[in-house]
């Protein structure tokens, strides 16, 4: 009996998809047979057939926005915007892919010319993560395929349900079969497409720990594309805000939507020692109205579970490890529902903790660092290994303009969330946040490569110098 896939709902345990592990030989062979047909195809064509796979979420729109909220408790709320960002991928994406892989033609010497033109690399596999199912993926996959690239995509294998539906989409839209493989199983299988010798790259959201084994083994593989985008120790800096209740809501915000399991998620929030208590106090009102609960809930709940019961155990952990190393809590993490991955947002003021774990605590737990001045806020902002999203809160232009040119992240707002990121902007970040491939806007820039030409109707040429006479 082959082996299966088994994907739960976080919420109640029940099955909500199950199915057979895919043999990743057969689905990348699919994939580069029907890669040149595909290429080939001109690029309003393809354009057009994306275009159509926008309007068949949007049919789909509630139907598929269930399953995202199902299958990874995030509140349905939520994921109806996840859907509303896959549909706007598209036009964004066209957008970006004529701005930045755009064809040129500049005239050169004696009437010839100089062109610049951008293939697809070929195969590219893109591995997914949990946390947004459907958008994130579909954020590398939409610009590979408009750049004339054949996909094949590993969906999480906790939220396979989502990326089989994600693909059907594309099939129900005119895209070739072949041409976007959907690639069904856990850790193993997606070792194996990542070193299969058939992709020409590889598109990555998740975790710097498998970011950095891939980083490894592409190391030897100059010749195919590789894209990281990871995680974030991400600071929220609050300093001298005028109005103190919109900085805690901004503070929440960035620490706990979709239950802390984004990687621009704010882990750690540093304030000004001895002005800090009333900002402390007003997130601690505000966690306390919060509603926890399941996703189709009535009133609708702000959050609600972490992915599984192995994730929420490991964020316990983490907070009582925070505590033993001399951390003070000011929320406690709960376990509201026995059995079931809801937590409660928690926060400890770890300012005492001499050698502060650097890493990303995905969920709800947001650590808090009293500093005694702005520079020492600067230096604690940029105490991590990550670099991928940072925010000031409060502050003048001038403060600002100080904390954006010292702050080592990816995106550096003001008096905004850490999370939220326009699709109309790169996203990526440095460190242990990416390899210097941003994606959104920018992902045309890995989905293709220029080739530069030299170009003249007529082979002519000479040799001025070094001949004998004839």
């Amino acid at each position: 009996m082959s082996a299966e896939i088994v994907s739960t709902e976080p919420a109640t345990g029940a099955v909500i998809w199950r199915g057979p592990v895919s043999n990743v030989d057969d689905e990348v062979a699919l994939a580069r047979a029907a890669w040149p047909e595909w290429t080939a195809k001109p690029l309003a064509v393809r354009v057009e057939l994306l275009r159509r796979f926008a309007n068949v979420v949007r049919g789909k729109g509630d139907e598929f926005a269930d399953i995202i909220s199902r299958e990874t408790g995030k509140p349905l709320w939520e994921a109806k915007t996840e859907i509303d960002s896959v549909i706007a991928k598209v036009d964004i994406s066209v957008d970006a892919y004529n701005e930045r892989t755009a064809q040129r033609r500049v005239d050169g010497e004696m009437n010839g010319r100089q062109a610049l033109r951008h293939k697809s690399h070929g195969v590219l596999a893109v591995l997914g993560p949990y946390n947004f199912p459907a958008h994130l993926p579909n954020g590398h996959i939409v610009p590979a395929l408009i750049a004339g690239n054949a996909v094949v995509f590993k969906p999480s294998e906790k939220t396979v349900a989502t990326g089989k539906m994600l693909v059907e989409c594309f099939h129900q839209a005119g895209i070739p079969t072949g041409v976007i493989r959907l690639v069904v199983g856990g850790p193993a299988e997606g070792k194996t497409l990542g070193a299969h010798p058939d992709i020409d790259g590889l598109l990555f959201t998740g975790s710097a720990q498998t970011g950095l084994l891939l980083n490894r083994q592409f190391a030897e593989m100059p010749g195919k594309i590789l894209a990281l985008e990871m995680g974030g120790n991400n600071p929220i800096v609050v300093w001298d805000a005028p109005d103190i209740y919109a900085a805690a809501v901004l503070v929440v915000q960035s620490a706990f939507l979709s239950a802390g399991q984004r990687c621009t998620a704010a882990r750690r929030l540093i304030v000004h020692d001895g002005f800090h208590e009333p900002l402390i106090e007003q997130i601690k009102r505000l966690v306390g109205r919060l509603i926890v609960g399941e996703p189709h809930s009535s009133p609708p709940p702000f959050m609600g579970p972490v992915i599984d019961n192995e994730a929420a155990d490991g964020l316990q952990e983490s907070f009582l490890a925070l505590l033993m190393k001399g951390g003070r809590p000011l929320l406690q993490m709960e376990r509201p529902i026995a059995g079931r991955p809801f937590l409660t947002p928690a926060m400890v003021d770890v300012t005492d903790i001499a050698d502060r774990p650097d890493m990303e605590l995905f969920g709800p737990l947001l650590q808090v660092i009293r500093v005694p001045d702005f520079e020492a806020a600067l230096v604690e902002a940029n105490n991590t290994r990550f670099g991928l999203a940072a925010s000031l809160i409060g502050g003048s232009p001038q403060l600002y303009d100080r904390f954006w040119a010292n702050a080592r992240a990816g995106i550096v707002n003001w008096n905004k969330p850490t999370n939220g990121a326009s699709s109309r902007a790169p996203f990526g970040g440095i460190g242990l946040s990416g390899n210097h491939r941003p994606s959104a806007y920018y992902a045309a820039d890995y989905c293709a490569y220029p080739v530069a030409s030299a170009e003249e109707e007529n082979a002519r040429g000479s040799i001025a110098v070094g001949l004998r006479e004839d």
